[in-house]
């Protein structure tokens, strides 16, 4: 009999609320708001929100920024077991760490409708080339989600330039 995972839904709002504190934490930097946060046996071991700008580091993506605490945290560049929660929709640089640092699930928030790899422009979790499976779940608080990067661009568009 295959064995079913029961998914608490009021605990995955939970954390993804965690992640969506710390995708504000970037927007007050004026990094795109995107949050993270990696659970394991019900504690946050890494969060982590988009800093690519003030890191100047193309690669710190928040679920990036996150899974490296997350392995710091537990002495291991493997994390079986665990959840990440982001905001929005993994990209492929994202999609390869998080198979690679063996995530047990992914939960995200707002779809990525441009580069979006879980959902919207292909379903890289679901590749028969890749040797480790994992569960998806997208639309945890989408609203939330996608408001916050909503009133982030709105309001870098209202910005007046400066030539």
């Amino acid at each position: 009999m295959k064995q079913v995972k029961i998914i608490d839904r009021s605990r995955d709002a939970f954390f993804m609320g965690e992640a969506l504190k710390r995708a504000a934490d970037g927007a007050r930097l004026g990094e795109v708001p995107v949050g993270a946060v990696v659970v394991q046996d019900g504690q946050i071991i890494g969060q982590g929100y988009n800093c690519p700008i003030s890191g100047s580091d193309p690669s710190a993506h928040a679920e990036m920024v996150a899974i490296r605490a997350a392995a710091q945290a537990a002495s291991n560049y493997r994390l079986p077991g665990s959840t990440l929660y982001v905001t929005l929709e993994p990209c492929s640089m994202c999609a390869g760490l998080i198979v690679h640092a063996r995530i047990a699930r992914v939960v995200f928030g707002a779809l990525e409708p441009k580069a979006g790899v879980a959902q919207s422009q292909g379903q890289f979790f679901s590749q028969g080339f890749l040797n480790h499976r994992l569960l998806i779940e997208g639309g945890v608080l989408a609203e939330e989600c996608g408001a916050i990067l909503s009133e982030f661009f709105k309001a870098r568009r209202a910005k007046p330039s400066v030539s």
